[in-house]
């Protein structure tokens, strides 16, 4: 099969990213400060995971009444309390603020279920107590930081400290505004977001080190070049690369997201703007600013200072 529309493509584009760096990396900053402010005055809308409490996911017989739910477990009297309607109209979210310890939970669930009845099906049940939902923020909080952390001492090595200075700032971009997403929308902020979050940094990390890596080889080969020349000439070369990788991730999360159900929505929902952020950043973050750091072309070929010469 022939795709005549093909052969009208360039080989190697011409994309002046370099010239639209600047823009991009001021529209950049105002996002993650907005992302910021968002996060601190909005706050995020924590889950189970990190408040603590009771989640009974349920299907009914008919379509919900949300009315009639709300009056029943209202009588319970067991403080304050949630339904949310989702997906198919007979499904509904409960959500029950903390009670205290573990068997304070369990007799939330089993008021609950006596006074919904038998004709109610009870889909996922799940209880976090206090002790366990704060232990489980500052271990998510530790791991994305841990993440950035090893990225830097990663790229260091592999490269030099521009280029781990790079794409740290990338990926704090991509973290910062992703978060800043979840505060403005209202989307619930839970342990499977902070999986995501982790997964971005690693898509992000590999979209980074492959433009990076062919930087380093043009470095090479145009030693007399001008610095924004070689990147730009390096992203450009790069771009059927990084637009297959990113289609091909987005097709199969898109479809997650539509036919996955309500419970991998969330984690969905974030890798599928963390594959656009990150491509994103790639190129208009992480790339720009080997240039604004002043990276040498000469430091590609020199040997780092106290290392012998080879013979």
């Amino acid at each position: 099969m022939k795709f005549p529309l093909i052969k009208y493509l360039p080989v190697e584009p011409n994309i002046p990213f370099m010239k639209w760096a600047r823009g991009a990396f001021i529209a950049s900053t105002i996002a993650i400060f907005i992302s910021i402010v968002g996060v601190f005055t909005l706050g995020l809308n924590f889950g189970i995971d990190f408040t603590g409490g009771t989640l009974i996911e349920i299907r009914t017989q008919q379509p919900a009444d949300i009315g009639a739910l709300r009056k029943k477990i209202g009588a319970l009297k067991l403080g304050s309390f949630e339904l949310q309607e989702f997906g198919d109209p007979r499904d509904v979210l409960i959500r029950v603020e903390n009670r205290g310890d573990e068997r304070a939970q369990q007799e939330v669930v089993r008021k609950i279920k006596q006074a919904l009845g038998p004709d109610v099906e009870y889909r996922r049940v799940e209880v976090v107590g206090p002790k366990v939902s704060g232990e489980l923020a500052r271990d998510g909080v530790i791991a994305v930081l841990m993440a950035l952390l090893g990225v830097m001492i990663y790229i260091w090595f592999r490269f030099e400290w521009q280029f781990a200075i790079g794409a740290v700032a990338a990926l704090v971009h991509d973290v910062a505004i992703t978060i800043g997403i979840f505060a403005f929308t209202r989307l619930e902020f839970n342990l499977s977001i902070i999986a995501a979050l982790l997964t971005i940094v690693g898509y992000s990390l590999n979209d980074t080190v492959v433009v990076y890596d062919r930087v380093r080889e043009n470095m090479r080969k145009f030693k007399k070049t001008p610095l924004p020349d070689v990147i730009n000439k390096s992203i450009n070369q790069m771009l059927s690369r990084t637009i297959l990788t990113s289609v091909s991730t987005l097709v199969a999360l898109i479809a997650l997201y539509v036919l996955g159900g309500e419970v991998l929505r969330g984690f969905t929902f974030t890798m599928i703007w963390g594959v656009l952020i990150g491509t994103y950043s790639s190129v208009v973050i992480a790339a720009p600013l080997l240039i604004w750091l002043n990276a040498r072309l000469l430091d590609v070929d020199e040997p780092r200072e106290g290392a012998k010469a080879r013979p």
